[in-house]
């Protein structure tokens, strides 16, 4: 038999300590009172509990405890087969991953704070799928679509700029890989969230182009932007993880990353969608995801699950007779018959 809280069960120990404790507790009782003299005598001053009283009373005190334990525990029998269906919209998450996002203009950094709101956005999605795109210069699946957050959140943790050999920024390369990962069947239920700090190396049109492709694909676009207008230098760190130095151009000046919002804003329009960028309160997380929730939704799969009936309710009205009969029994002596005069 199953039980839906089998730690419970440990409660059943109880029940061999309190039926020695009663023992203990009866034997020491006769033996106070035989200090007062002679059983004989003793037997005609005072009226003892009977033996068959106490007895009974100390068995269902002992089961009262047991069905207790086993209420507690939740037995279960009785199966029920129920299909559960999943409906929801595909979601792609693109990260941006190259050398830019290691900014600390956002703390602890850009690309730090963007695993966070990405980890938090998952974690608020019910019954659509999930998928992660990481990019730089170029782009691939880090994890194609699934309903398995927990394995999402894994792919997640270890993106990193040294992930990517050709570093840059191609916003391009991101959407249109994102569009092959969500296939071609049907010309709806699909979002992109493009997280990045805008910094683009395609040219000019490039993104916007894309955008427009995938917007015709039936692709909503949503861009967060992560960093400061005032922008931070890139940290350059040893194996240790200390900084030695920071990222400097040809002329050897070094280089600062600032936020482009305009650009984001650009492609977020062109297929539909909204540019948001993260703020420490993650209002821009819980507005996507009340606009993907709101979207228009399909069947993503089905299946079927077996549950138990739970019968608590069994052993826990037994273990309350069992106690309420106890009770009613009460602290009532049996006097013994006085031998006749």
């Amino acid at each position: 038999m199953p039980f839906a809280e089998p730690r419970a069960l440990f409660l059943l120990l109880l029940v061999p300590v309190l039926a020695l404790f009663f023992v203990l507790v009866r034997v020491r009782r006769t033996r106070l009172l035989r200090r007062f003299g002679e059983e004989a005598l003793v037997a005609r001053l005072v009226q003892a509990p009977g033996t068959m009283r106490w007895t009974l009373r100390m068995i269902l005190l002992l089961l009262g405890t047991t069905f207790l334990a086993l209420a507690l525990a939740r037995p279960q029998w009785g199966k029920k087969v129920e299909e559960v269906r999943r409906r929801g919209v595909d979601v792609i998450i693109a990260m941006d991953v190259s050398n830019s996002m290691l900014a600390e203009d956002v703390k602890p950094s850009r690309l730090a704070r963007a695993r966070e709101e990405v980890a938090t956005l998952v974690d608020s999605l019910e019954g659509d799928r999930v998928g992660l795109v990481a990019f730089a210069g170029e782009a691939y699946v880090a994890c194609p679509l699934t309903l398995d957050y927990a394995a999402a959140k894994i792919f997640l943790d270890v993106l990193d700029p040294g992930l990517l050999p050709v570093q840059g920024t191609s916003l391009a390369s991101a959407i249109r890989r994102a569009g092959e990962a969500f296939g071609s069947k049907e010309k709806r239920y699909k979002v992109l969230v493009l997280i990045t700090d805008g910094e683009n190396t395609d040219h000019e049109q490039d993104s916007l182009a894309a955008a427009r492709e995938a917007a015709n694909q039936g692709v909503v676009i949503y861009t967060l932007g992560v960093g400061t207008g005032a922008g931070s230098p890139i940290p350059l760190r040893g194996p240790d993880g200390a900084v030695t130095g920071y990222k400097q151009d040809r002329k050897n000046r070094i280089v600062t990353s600032r936020l482009d919002p305009v650009k984001l804003a650009e492609i977020a329009e062109a297929a539909g969608g909204r540019y948001l960028p993260l703020t420490p309160e993650g209002q821009e997380i819980r507005e996507i995801q009340g606009r993907i929730a709101r979207m228009e939704q399909r069947e993503i799969g089905a299946r079927f699950i077996t549950t138990f009936e739970d019968r608590y309710q069994i052993p826990l009205a037994l273990a309350l007779g069992a106690l309420v009969l106890e009770a009613g029994m009460g602290e009532r002596l049996i006097p013994r018959r006085r031998p006749k005069q």
